[in-house]
């Protein structure tokens, strides 16, 4: 048994957060999925980085320069094409329990619609329709927007990955409208499937940084994101359970599991299994890049924690941080800004590099 399916037997789904049209045809990701890798995540970034680095695009490239199409088009051409080869690859892992949400590959709507509830809603849907697949995941963004929108999406039966969650505060409102949007469904609930992704890294960097200009004791540093992510969890089993989520299972619904994303270490003088091996809670998506999985299939100790002390010592961390003067509510919203504004540039030089390919 590999490290990654063990992590699949305390509970938790080790996904990948990668994906290019090279990694699908020459058999990488079905070896990824034979190691225990149970799903996929995308973004703009990670798109950005395979079409303008692997050379698997070029003839497709060349047919669609022939066409005359315009670069976001191609972009789309080429990003809905992947995914759906992603989720044939990953179809059986979704058979074997659609309950669960693994085998899914999860799509992010157009950065450039994070402030755009209505705009959030057409795209998701036309994705959904247009992929029609049922292990595929919209992803949208846990912004004002964006929030509505996923309780919109949920009402209309499309599966959500809630992205770029980065405070406690945000993510209450993230299971509120998953929680109305089945609500506000009929009949059955139980082929939908979402998670939330709470980003734990960059909440690391950014408060190790605001930790050093109040010249805050050390170690305190490299310790919030991951108490933030198990307050979190502690969040989750508190909100499904009880009477209103009671009912919803009555009618076969599923929970939202967290997702862990942002799990490579961006300090090097961090472990580099920081966001992995403290994390390993049941219900719960781990999505990681390929060096942080070949790191956990090299060396990762998985081991099942007693929920109760992992509680009691998130609580006194992030209490320990906010003490020393940390704004977490800031901190969120510097980190969304900057997650908006990383996944649009992201998306603007894609495009660009396309274009200047066409």
């Amino acid at each position: 048994m590999t490290n990654l399916e063990q992590l699949f037997a305390q509970g938790q789904s080790p996904w990948l957060d990668n994906l290019s049209r090279g990694m699908i045809s020459n058999g990488t990701l079905a070896i990824y999925l034979s190691q225990g890798i149970r799903g996929v995540t995308s973004n703009p970034t990670i798109f950005q980085k395979s079409i303008e680095t692997d050379t698997a695009y070029d003839t497709e490239l060349a047919q669609l320069k022939a066409a005359g199409t315009t670069a976001d088009d191609a972009y789309w051409k080429l990003v809905k094409a992947d995914i759906a080869s992603a989720l044939t690859v990953l179809r059986p892992v979704y058979d074997a329990n659609p309950r669960l949400g693994d085998g899914c590959v999860s799509l992010e709507v157009s950065p450039r619609l994070a402030a755009d509830t209505a705009g959030t809603v057409e795209m998701g849907t036309q994705l959904w329709t247009e992929l029609a697949q049922p292990n595929l995941m919209v992803k949208v963004p846990a912004t004002p927007a964006g929030v509505p929108a996923i309780r919109t999406l949920i009402a209309a039966g499309v599966n959500v990955n809630v992205t770029l969650i980065f405070s406690l505060g945000r993510y209450a409102e993230v299971v509120e409208a998953y929680m109305a949007g089945l609500e506000a469904r009929e009949g059955d609930l139980s082929s939908i499937v979402s998670v939330a992704s709470f980003f734990i890294s960059r909440t690391d960097t950014e408060i190790d940084k605001r930790l050093d200009a109040v010249a805050a004791p050390a170690e305190l540093h490299g310790k919030a994101a991951v108490a933030q992510a198990q307050l979190a969890y502690e969040l989750f089993t508190q909100a499904f359970s009880g009477p209103r989520w009671e009912a919803l299972v009555a009618r076969g619904a599923n929970a939202q599991r967290p997702l862990w994303a942002s799990t490579s270490t961006k300090n090097p003088a961090y472990d580099d299994l920081l966001y992995v091996e403290p994390l390993v809670l049941p219900q719960t998506v781990n999505t990681m890049p390929d060096a942080t999985i070949t790191a956990v299939l090299d060396h990762a100790e998985i081991a099942s924690p007693d929920l109760e002390t992992v509680f009691t010592a998130a609580h006194e961390t992030f209490s320990a941080v906010g003490a020393v003067g940390i704004d977490y509510v800031d901190v969120a919203a510097t980190l969304e800004r900057e997650g908006v504004e990383k996944f649009g540039v992201s998306f603007d030089d894609v495009l660009k590099a396309i274009a200047a390919k066409l």
